[in-house]
């Protein structure tokens, strides 16, 4: 019984597929790097691939470098044609290009993430209608209460109103003096009293504005 292959680019096609992949990429890859960015276009299997890069290192055809317990693969820069001054020059200008393009697309970004924000703290569209029928209702309610405010017969006239503010002036000025006589006379007889001024009160039965928790208005 034969043994299966690995796929079409095993062996030495393995090796050839790597070595022209690292040095179009020229930038460094593990084995299972490799592996995951070739095995579907090339169906490489992955022990393929870890003896292609293998042979490849020591032939030095590559270069090849231990991190830990890990290995990377990379092309031999020395074996890679010098790039010319128009390709320097080229190149410089794609990086300018890629820089202005990646500086608009963080701009992009960083305007569609405030629209974000601005949606995700903003009401939803059922939200915002419940919050419209609330309205609704609380206008009716406030437009039927106005329609009877206006329809009743018993409004107070400027005049009546100008009369109750005058009698409640009046009252509370009478009010304040008769506190003060009563608070006047009323110390004046608790100088010579025995006893304290609560078991006064109570022999006498007085009752004042604070226990039936009553406030003078203010002076206007």
């Amino acid at each position: 019984m034969s043994k299966g292959r690995e796929g079409p680019a095993a062996g030495g096609g393995a090796a050839a597929v790597l070595l022209q992949y690292l040095r179009e990429q020229n930038r460094p890859y593990s084995a299972q790097d490799a592996f995951g960015n070739l095995q579907r276009e090339h169906g490489l299997g992955k022990a393929a691939v870890v003896k292609a890069l293998e042979q490849l290192a020591q032939q030095g055809r590559i270069r090849e470098k231990a991190y830990g317990k890990q290995k990377i693969y990379f092309a031999d820069q020395e074996q890679l044609p010098a790039a010319s001054d128009a390709d320097l020059r080229g190149l410089d200008g794609e990086i300018t290009a890629l820089s202005s393009k990646v500086q608009g697309l963080q701009q992009s970004c960083r305007q569609m993430e405030a629209e974000l924000k601005d949606l995700n703290s903003s009401m939803t569209t059922p939200e915002m209608a419940r919050e419209i029928e609330e309205l609704r209702k609380d206008c009716t309610s406030y437009t039927e209460k106005l329609e009877r405010i206006k329809s009743a017969t018993n409004h107070v006239t400027p005049e009546e109103k100008e009369k109750v503010c005058r009698e409640q002036k009046l009252y509370c000025k009478e009010w304040r003096r008769r506190k003060r006589m009563a608070t006047e006379l009323l110390e004046a007889i608790l100088e010579g009293y025995p006893k304290s001024k609560k078991q006064f009160f109570e022999e006498v039965g007085i009752e004042t504005d604070e226990d039936h928790n009553v406030t003078l208005p203010a002076a206007v």
